[in-house]
């Protein structure tokens, strides 16, 4: 019989505000991703292998001491859905009667729609419009599975929030039009921008950061779902 899977750990965050829209939570790092966007601000975490943080079982035996203190547990990555425990993960920490959130940049839609009946939340990021996806994610063909993944996360009525990491050198402010068209012909609920952080040694982000001009954001509010800044 096969060894059970066991999941990759890069990190793990014991209590997080902010990682879980008005929740109190724990978050597991899971290790590996396939994109290398440029900005990432956890490189470490896109190889598969050399995943440095504590094994499952530890960070099991740490969320059942903190039942009651906890609202939920947020796995994040990297991309989760890449490591075949997840959802193994998934249903323990549901065990421990924990409500459970997932970041996921859409990356598998497929295994993600198959995880969706067993989470309370989804942070579903979106990089850009689908035209520009490649190059932002070094990756070809990225685009398409993310909007399949947009699709199937509002269509299972999980509650759920489509974040972009935003910086005027990323996305244009037609690209946000765009954004704000194809979430609100998808059904989004809620998209936020979130502001982008300077890491050392990323090219291309020379110009100072800033936020839209107002008459931007107004007229992303008219074209999308609810706006939040973040």
């Amino acid at each position: 019989m096969a060894a059970p899977e066991v999941l990759a750990i890069g990190g793990f965050q014991p209590l997080s505000t902010s990682d879980w829209p008005d929740r109190l939570a724990a978050v597991v790092f899971v290790q590996g991703c396939p994109w290398r966007c440029v900005y990432c601000h956890n490189p470490a975490l896109q190889p598969r292998d050399g995943a440095a943080g504590p094994a499952w079982d530890e960070v099991v035996a740490t969320l059942a001491r903190r039942r009651g203190l906890l609202d939920g547990i947020v796995f994040s990555g990297g991309e989760p859905t890449l490591d075949p425990a997840l959802p193994e993960a998934v249903a323990t920490a549901r065990g421990l009667g924990f409500a459970v959130g997932l970041h996921s940049a859409g990356i598998y839609p497929k295994k993600l729609e198959a995880l969706l009946p067993a989470l309370d939340w989804v942070g579903l990021d979106l990089k850009t419009d689908l035209a520009g996806h490649d190059a932002l994610t070094g990756r070809p063909c990225s685009g398409a599975p993310v909007h399949e993944a947009l699709a199937a996360v509002v269509a299972s009525g999980v509650d759920h929030e489509v974040r972009t990491t935003y910086h005027p050198a990323l996305q244009s402010d037609e690209t946000l039009a765009k954004m704000a068209l194809t979430l609100k012909r998808a059904g989004a609920k809620r998209w936020v921008l979130q502001q982008w952080h300077p890491r050392d040694g990323t090219p291309g982000f020379e110009h100072p950061w800033h936020w839209p001009d107002p008459a931007v954001l107004a007229w992303l509010r008219e074209l999308g779902p609810e706006l939040a800044l973040r």
